[in-house]
């Protein structure tokens, strides 16, 4: 290793705990060992995520009907996230620590058919290479990068508009029902999870939109975290425990 420059290496061990199964336990352990490992929380860390990965992302996504955020993939620049590989395949990888006389670790859980990546990997993606004659991955990192841009503009009008309807903790009403359904989500995502709602779903954030777009006089929606969203006299507000306001 000291022959590409790198003079010390580090070996972290995690506790793999949580929600979402071994996958999404492991995956969140690692990266809070690698933000926990900058030194004073700040620096890039570099990952290895190649253009396979980013078309396993989008699929996967795809599959659980997981919306746009999610088939946007990764970001190549997430601070304090690098992926600079993303453009290029696993392949290519393998070739260029081949060429360099590395034998880079590979992970037995990667090999392992129980996991639904690895199945993604090794049987429905050959499978649909082999059906459209070839060309899938680059095209889903295509199209995760075409949907990154489409999100990213309207985030930045969404954040216009919350500024707009914004009425202390509290949202306009009249203000958020003369937006497109897609930027009216959009900002009342933000506005719930800065209010602290936490695991927070598509059902969820449709309830909410119902109290502004297919107003009857119904009820408030009741959400993680035991709030509830309420409209009352022209504004949406949540009601329960003592919400806690975060940055995003």
């Amino acid at each position: 290793m000291k022959g590409l420059g790198i003079d010390v290496v580090e070996v972290h061990a995690v506790h793999v705990v949580g929600k979402g199964g071994p996958e999404a336990a492991a995956r969140a352990a690692r990266y809070h060992a690698l933000r926990e490992a900058l030194p004073n929380g700040e620096g890039l860390v570099l990952l290895g995520h190649t253009q396979d990965d980013q078309a396993e992302t989008v699929l996967l996504g795809l599959g659980r009907g997981s919306g746009p955020r999610s088939l946007a993939g990764m970001r190549p620049h997430d601070p304090p996230w690098g992926r600079p590989l993303l453009g290029i395949t696993r392949a290519q990888t393998v070739a260029a620590c081949a060429q360099l006389g590395l034998e880079p670790w590979q992970d037995p859980h990667n090999a392992d058919p129980r996991f639904t990546r690895v199945r993604l990997r090794t049987e429905a993606l050959p499978l649909l290479e082999d059906v459209l004659s070839g060309g899938v991955a680059p095209a889903l990192a295509r199209t995760a990068a075409q949907l990154r841009e489409d999100t990213e503009a309207l985030d930045t009008l969404a954040a216009r508009v919350h500024e707009r309807a914004a009425r202390e903790d509290d949202l306009d009403v009249a203000v958020l029902a003369a937006e497109p359904a897609a930027l009216r989500r959009r900002v009342l995502r933000r506005w719930l999870l800065n209010s602290g709602v936490r695991e927070l779903t598509d059902a969820h954030l449709r309830s909410v939109d119902a109290l502004v777009a297919r107003w009857r006089g119904q009820g408030g929606v009741w959400l993680p975290g035991n709030l509830e969203a309420r409209r009352r006299r022209g504004r949406l507000s949540l009601a329960g425990p003592e919400p806690t306001t975060r940055g995003e």
